[in-house]
């Protein structure tokens, strides 16, 4: 790890400053500079890829015409009414865990950035309220979660459209016998965070928001344990918690003191911080891990001066920031030849858009503070941290060593074949006939283009030599989902106000 040389940042060394930008150029060569980006028109489809990945009976304004009425009797089979929701990625299962987490970032980004998003942040909240209108059917039972619908393995043996799928649409959840303090807890933090964002617009929805999110929190503290204990067969190996649910019991908590401003949360959060392991993995942080997450989210409150007894989160939050600077001694972030965040597995942007969201929104509270990150002889400024999340977006846009947006629609050249179902099969107006399980396996294998353009969907990138195949068995590089576009929103909207 990466370790501070005060708990006191110093001032901004010129000559250390150059050296550490030297380094980070260094770390960037062979780079393919485009001459600048339109990051508004970027945001616009990125919110539009939303509307692309929505489940139920699509309203009169949807605007990707190409998509239908899908999935319209999810729930039924357990009594409850379980349309609407996202799809999470290429396939039609309605997993609630990552459903969640994008949801609690969709929220973050308008908290933080939608002041700079212009006419595009009454979509940006409509993407949340599709969320939130799903999330709370899926916890109006006190004391159950409706985590998922659709059986992941009846799904992933078929290739067919949403508006086609005979697949088993069936309904989990987790209970007081049947514990999910992961999921719930990540479900908790969604509500409590969209609260924020309807307090002014809706204030009734919000306080149902808060209300709803008090009694999932309350439900997932009380009744410990991990969903993927409960419900292996259905949630591994697709969205299994390896990381722990200790993590998004101190997430469900941050976003609700900051939500309810209780004293409870707080005093929730200081007797938790050790137990629940908040100074573990500091820079991880994505739809299983929440830490660093965390420890940026609680510091803000520090670096405001409001809140000195949550320091050691604030401690935390700087071990982050000096752990993914590049170029520096004892990274412990991959950055790939040409520059991209790289970990280990499948779906590398879901890391690059979080850990740039969490640069970014850190920046701006240093800022505000007056206060830079000492990293052992290196000072990271809020400049030279917006610098690199600008760095990572400026790669998703086609700044990089193929000259290749990873964004559908964006730009002149981005990937044509990813691994996304309904983007793959003929649209439901161009083939108004049904397209068996099976029969989709030729649109599946075959090496045309996608016919139906999934606008703003960012694929899972490229590897770690910044090598990238359009092919959708290639899964791993050319499947979009949405918690890889929830936290890009953010950085998206910042960067098309301050380029």
């Amino acid at each position: 790890m990466a370790r501070r040389t005060s708990s006191t940042p110093s001032a901004t060394h010129p000559v250390l400053r150059f050296i550490l930008l030297l380094a980070l150029l260094c770390s960037l060569r062979q780079v393919t500079a485009a001459a600048g980006h339109n990051y508004f028109d970027a945001l616009h489809k990125s919110i539009l890829f939303f509307e692309g990945q929505r489940s139920g009976k699509l309203p009169p304004d949807q605007r990707l015409r190409w998509r239908r009425d899908s999935a319209l009797h999810d729930g039924s089979a357990a009594g409850v009414d379980l349309t609407g929701g996202y799809y999470d990625a290429g396939d039609n299962v309605k997993f609630g865990f990552p459903m969640a987490f994008t949801t609690t970032m969709l929220a973050w980004s308008v908290l933080d950035f939608g002041r700079t998003m212009g006419p595009e942040l009454r979509n940006a909240v409509k993407a949340i309220k599709w969320a939130t209108d799903y999330l709370l059917k899926a916890t109006e039972v006190n004391g159950v979660v409706y985590v998922q619908v659709g059986d992941p393995h009846s799904d992933h043996s078929c290739w067919e459209r949403p508006e086609d799928m005979d697949t088993l649409r069936t309904v989990y959840r987790i209970d007081r016998s049947h514990p999910g303090s992961d999921v719930a807890g990540e479900t908790a933090a969604a509500l409590a965070a969209a609260s924020i964002v309807f307090r002014s617009r809706d204030p009734p929805y919000s306080r149902l928001l808060l209300q709803r999110a008090i009694s999932v929190f309350e439900f997932a503290d009380k009744h410990r344990g991990a969903y993927s204990s409960s419900l292996s067969g259905a949630v591994c190996p697709f969205y299994c918690d390896v990381n722990g649910f200790q993590d998004e019991l101190l997430w469900g908590a941050a976003w609700l003191h900051k939500a309810s401003r209780r004293r409870e949360y707080r005093e929730y959060i200081m007797r938790n911080e050790i137990v629940l392991h908040a100074g573990d993995t500091i820079n991880e942080f994505g739809w299983d891990n929440k830490h660093a997450g965390i420890n940026v989210l609680i510091s803000k409150e520090v670096l405001m001066g409001r809140a000195d007894y949550f320091s050691s989160f604030k401690n935390n939050a700087d071990d982050f920031i000096c752990s993914v600077l590049p170029g520096i001694p004892n990274t412990q972030v991959q950055y790939s030849p040409g520059g991209l965040i790289f970990k280990a597995g499948g779906s590398n942007m879901q890391h690059v858009t979080s850990l740039s969201f969490l640069l970014l929104a850190y920046s701006n509270y240093l800022s505000h503070s007056n206060k830079a990150v000492p990293c052992g002889g290196v000072s990271a400024t809020p400049a030279l941290l917006r610098h690199l999340a600008k760095r990572q977006v400026d790669y998703i846009l086609g700044d990089n060593p193929l000259g290749m947006s990873y964004m559908v629609g964006y730009g002149t050249r981005y990937p044509r074949r990813i691994h996304h179902r309904a983007s793959s099969l003929p649209s439901v107006q161009a083939h108004p006939a049904r397209i068996g399980c099976k029969a989709g396996s030729r649109y599946y294998i075959s090496p045309d283009p996608n016919p139906n353009l999934l606008v703003g969907a960012v694929v899972g990138g490229p590897n770690v030599t910044d090598a990238f195949p359009d092919s959708r068995p290639y899964f791993q590089e050319s499947e979009p989902t949405t918690y890889i576009n929830a936290p890009l929103l953010g950085l998206l909207g910042y960067f098309s106000a301050h380029s």
